[in-house]
C-alpha cells in the first residue's frame, strides 16, 4: 500500500510540473542604474529564479519571492542587484518546467553620463468591442515596426521605458482581462524595457493592479504605489493617482516636497508627470479633473521658478491632444488612445481651449526623445494609426521640441497704432516681423486703460501659430504679427503692448507700451437691453440651468466690472453644470443694409471666471423674421480669472431680421459655476473702415464690386458720386447702417446727393446692380 501511495504521489508531482505554464510572460519593473525587477505569473509553482548575464550564456542566477495571485495562480518577483549602469544584460526566468526564452534589457545611465534616450507613452488600451485588435496593432505594427524601420530594431537599445497613464483594461477586477487583453499584447515590448503605469478609473483601485506592478516605493507612507517618482538620466518621472479618494491634499503635499527637492537637483533637467485624468480636454470635457488642475498649477510654478521644463501626460479622453501653458515651459499631452473606442469629433461635449494647438480623434502612440548635455531638450512625436474610417501606418501627425535653455527672442517693435486716434470698432495692432518666420509660435497682445498696469488688462489675446480642432486648422492663413481688437470704448486713451514666442516655448520680452486713442464709434448704440444685470434678469430668457444677477460678493462671487451687478450664467447661489440665457434683438429697421450685404455686427462682453477653469461663452444666432436660424457665430470664450474684454465683429447674413445674443456658462471644476458676464453688447453698423480699407465684408452671396468715387469729401451742401450705371439701386445709410432719406439727382454717370435735412456726420452710399455688382463709398457732411 505504501509503495502505491508513493507511485501516485510521484505521478501527481510530475503532472503538476508539466502543467506549469506562463499566464503572464516576464516583464520589467523599477529599473535603476544598478538594479531591476523582473516579474511574471505562472499557473502554478513557487520557484522564482532569474538566470542572467552579459552574454547569452547567462551564468548568474538570482531568486526572489512568489505569492498566490488573485487569479489562483502564482506571481513571481525577482530583483537583480549589483548591475553595471547603462549595460545590456540577457535574462531568462524559471519556474519549474516553465522557462522563458532569453531576451535583453539595458540598465539606466547616471545623469552625469549625459546619455540621450527615448521612451514611449501610451494609454487607454482597454479593449473596444468594435475594434478588439487595436492595442496589439499599436504595439506590433506601431511601436515595434517603427523601431525596426527607423532605429536599430533592438528594443532595449532604442527605448528606455514605457509610460502608461491608466486604463490598461476594461474592468480592473476581471482577472482574465489582465492576461488576455493587456499582457499578451504587451510582452514583446515590456519584456525588454521597464513599464511604469498609473491607475486609471477602469482599474478601480483593484488588487490585481498591485499584484502585477511593483512600482517605486517612495510615495507618502501608506500610499507608496499610488504616487511615486523615478529618475532616468536627466529626467525625473513622477507617477500620480488622479482617482478619488486619493486625489487630495496628502498627494499634493508630497508633490510640493518632491518638486522643491527637484528644483535644487542639478542632475535633473526635466520633470515628466503622468496621471490619468485631464485638467482640460477638448474631445471630452466631462472627463476633466480639478485635481489635475492643481497638479498643473504646481508644475507651472516649478518650471518658472527652477528653469526646468515639464510635461504632464494624461489619458482618459480617447484621442490625442497637445497643448502648452501660456506663461511657462509646461506641456500638456493626452497620449490616448492605444485601443479604447475613440471619442470622435461631435460625439461628446467638446471645447476649443486656447492652451491646445493640436487635437485629433485617432489611435496612436507618443515617442519622446530626450537629449542631455550642455543644451538639454526633448522632442515629442505623435505617430498615428488612424481611426475607424482611415488606417494610417505610424503617420507623424505632430512633432515639437522644447529646450531647457531660454533662448533670446528679439523683442517686437510696436508699429501701429502709436499716438493716433482710431475707430474703436476696428483697432488693428501691428508688430514688427518675427526674426525667423517659420519659428513664430505665438503672440500675446494686451490693451489697458491704465498706463503701465497690465495686471487686469482690458483685452488679453494669446494667439498660437496653429489650432487643429475638429479636423481643421482654424489658424491657417492667420498673420501672427497683427491682431484686430473689437469693441473697445469710444473716446478713450488706451495703451498696448505685445510679446512673441517661438515654437520651442521661449518668450521675448514685452515691447515698450505705446498709447493710442479711440474716436467716435461708427456703430449703433448697444441694441441689448439690460446689458449688465442692473435690472436683474429683465429682458433675458433662461434656456438651461441657473442664471442669476449678482451683487458684489454675493455667494462668494466677484465684483461687477461696472455698475452694481453682473450676470452669473450657471449660478452661484444656486448652481448648475451648464447655464444658457439669451435675448432677441429685432433689426428689421436695418433691412436694406442687411439684404444688400453691407451690415456688420460688433458683439462681446466683459467676461471672467474665478480661476480660469470654468468657461463663459457668448455667440450670436442670426434668425429670419419667423425665427428660423440662418447661421451662427462661433462661441467667444472668456476663461480668464479677471474681467477681460472678449469681442468680435462679423457681417450680418442676408435675410436676417433677428439677432439672438446667447450667453453660456460651463462648469469645469469645483462646485460653483463661476462664469461671469458684464457690459454685454451687440452693435450694428455699415461696413467698418479701418486704415482706409473696408474690413470684414463678406456676404452669403459674394458680389463683384463697382469702383465709386465721391467728391468733394467731406462736403457741405452736396456730394457727387462717380461710377453710376443704368439699372442700379441707390441707398444711403447712416453710420449704424439704417436707411436715411435724401434728395438725390441721377444722370447717366453721376449721382448728386444734396444734404437736405441730414445732420453733419458720416454716411455710406450703397449702389447695387441687377447683375449683382456692388459699389460702396463713405461720405462726410460737415
Amino acid at each position: 500500500m505504501k509503495n502505491l501511495f508513493t507511485i501516485v504521489f510521484a505521478i501527481v508531482l510530475t503532472t503538476q510540473s508539466i502543467a506549469q505554464t506562463f499566464a503572464v510572460q516576464p516583464y520589467l519593473q523599477d529599473a535603476t542604474p544598478n538594479s531591476i525587477r523582473i516579474m511574471w505569473e505562472t499557473t502554478s509553482g513557487e520557484e522564482s529564479t532569474v538566470l542572467w548575464g552579459e552574454t547569452e550564456v547567462l551564468g548568474n542566477a538570482s531568486t526572489g519571492v512568489s505569492f498566490s495571485s488573485v487569479g489562483a495562480a502564482m506571481m513571481h518577483d525577482v530583483q537583480l542587484v549589483g548591475l553595471d549602469r547603462f549595460t545590456t544584460y540577457y535574462y531568462s526566468v524559471v519556474t519549474g518546467e516553465a522557462v522563458s526564452n532569453p531576451q535583453k534589457f539595458k540598465t539606466p545611465p547616471f545623469a552625469s553620463d549625459n546619455e540621450n534616450f527615448r521612451f514611449v507613452a501610451i494609454s487607454d488600451m482597454q479593449r473596444s468591442g468594435a475594434d478588439p485588435e487595436v492595442y496589439d496593432e499599436v504595439i506590433h505594427d506601431g511601436i515595434l515596426d517603427y523601431l525596426e524601420e527607423n532605429l536599430s530594431g533592438v528594443v532595449s537599445d532604442d527605448l528606455a521605458l514605457v509610460l502608461i497613464p491608466g486604463d490598461l483594461v476594461v474592468t480592473g477586477n476581471s482577472y482574465y482581462q489582465w492576461e488576455t487583453e493587456f499582457f499578451d499584447q504587451s510582452t514583446d515590448l515590456i519584456g525588454k524595457v521597464p513599464v511604469y503605469p498609473v491607475l486609471g478609473n477602469h482599474e478601480a483601485n483593484t488588487q490585481y493592479y498591485y499584484q502585477y506592478f511593483h512600482l517605486p516605493e517612495n510615495g507618502t507612507e501608506g500610499y507608496e504605489e499610488h504616487w511615486w517618482w523615478k529618475d532616468y538620466g536627466n529626467v525625473r518621472f513622477v507617477g500620480l493617482d488622479s482617482n478619488g479618494p486619493y486625489d487630495g491634499e496628502a498627494q499634493l503635499e508630497w508633490l510640493d516636497e518632491l518638486l522643491t527637492s527637484t528644483c535644487s537637483a542639478d542632475s535633473i533637467d526635466f520633470v515628466f508627470a503622468e496621471l490619468h485624468h485631464p485638467y482640460k480636454s477638448e474631445l471630452w470635457t466631462p472627463g476633466e479633473s480639478d485635481f489635475t488642475g492643481s497638479v498643473v498649477e504646481r508644475m507651472e510654478a516649478f518650471s518658472e521658478e527652477c528653469g526646468k521644463p515639464s510635461i504632464h501626460f494624461f489619458g482618459h479622453t480617447h484621442g490625442y491632444s497637445r497643448g502648452q501653458s501660456r506663461d511657462h515651459k509646461h506641456v500638456w499631452i493626452n497620449v490616448a488612445t492605444a485601443g479604447g473606442a475613440i471619442d470622435y469629433w461631435g460625439d461628446w461635449p467638446q471645447a476649443d481651449y486656447e492652451e491646445f494647438t493640436v487635437s485629433e480623434d485617432d489611435w496612436g502612440w507618443v515617442l519622446v526623445e530626450v537629449e542631455a548635455g550642455e543644451e538639454p531638450q526633448f522632442t515629442v512625436k505623435r505617430l498615428s494609426r488612424g481611426d475607424g474610417n482611415a488606417t494610417l501606418d505610424n503617420e507623424l501627425f505632430d512633432s515639437f521640441t522644447v529646450t531647457k535653455i531660454d533662448y533670446v527672442i528679439s523683442t517686437p517693435i510696436p508699429l501701429h497704432p502709436i499716438e493716433i486716434t482710431v475707430d474703436p470698432e476696428c483697432v488693428v495692432l501691428y508688430g514688427s516681423p518675427f526674426e525667423t518666420e517659420d519659428m513664430h509660435g505665438a503672440s500675446h497682445w494686451q490693451v489697458t486703460a491704465i498706463q503701465g498696469d497690465y495686471d487686469a488688462p482690458m483685452s488679453d489675446v494669446w494667439e498660437q501659430h496653429e489650432n487643429i480642432y475638429f479636423n481643421e486648422d482654424t489658424r491657417e492663413g492667420e498673420v501672427m504679427t497683427n491682431e484686430a481688437i473689437h469693441g473697445l470704448p469710444e473716446n478713450t486713451p488706451l495703451w498696448w503692448r505685445v510679446r512673441y514666442r517661438d515654437k520651442e516655448l521661449n518668450w521675448s520680452d514685452w515691447c515698450d507700451e505705446v498709447a493710442f486713442y479711440t474716436g467716435e464709434s461708427t456703430m449703433s448704440a448697444n441694441l441689448l437691453q439690460n446689458p449688465g444685470a442692473e435690472s436683474e434678469m429683465t429682458f433675458w430668457q433662461v434656456d438651461l440651468g441657473v442664471c442669476e444677477a449678482m451683487l458684489a460678493g454675493d455667494c462668494a462671487g466677484t465684483d461687477p466690472y461696472a455698475g452694481n451687478k453682473y450676470f452669473s450664467v450657471g449660478g452661484l447661489c444656486t448652481e448648475s453644470p451648464v447655464g444658457i440665457m439669451h435675448q432677441d434683438i429685432d433689426i428689421s429697421a436695418y433691412t436694406d443694409s442687411v439684404d444688400m450685404g453691407v451690415l456688420d455686427v460688433s458683439f462681446g462682453a466683459m467676461m471672467s471666471d474665478w480661476s480660469g477653469a470654468d468657461l463663459p461663452q457668448m455667440r450670436l444666432q442670426f434668425l429670419t423674421q419667423g425665427g428660423m436660424e440662418i447661421s451662427s457665430t462661433e462661441f467667444l470664450d472668456g476663461a480668464y480669472s479677471s474681467w477681460t474684454l472678449i469681442a468680435d465683429q462679423t457681417p450680418v447674413p442676408l435675410l436676417t431680421r433677428i439677432i439672438r445674443c446667447e450667453l453660456k456658462g460651463t462648469r469645469n471644476e469645483g462646485v460653483d459655476n463661476d462664469c461671469y458676464f458684464d457690459e454685454v453688447f451687440v452693435k450694428v453698423g455699415s461696413e467698418v473702415v479701418c486704415d482706409g480699407s473696408i474690413v470684414g465684408v463678406e456676404t452669403a452671396q459674394p458680389h463683384e464690386m463697382l469702383s465709386l468715387l465721391a467728391y468733394p469729401n467731406p462736403a457741405v451742401d452736396c456730394v457727387t458720386i462717380e461710377g453710376y450705371r443704368e439699372n442700379l439701386q441707390v441707398r444711403v445709410v447712416d453710420s449704424a447702417g439704417r436707411k436715411v432719406e435724401v434728395d438725390m439727382t441721377i444722370n447717366a454717370e453721376l449721382i448728386v446727393i444734396a444734404r437736405g435735412n441730414l445732420p453733419s456726420g458720416s454716411y455710406r452710399v450703397i449702389v447695387v446692380g441687377r447683375d449683382g455688382k456692388v459699389g460702396s463709398v463713405g461720405v462726410q457732411f460737415d
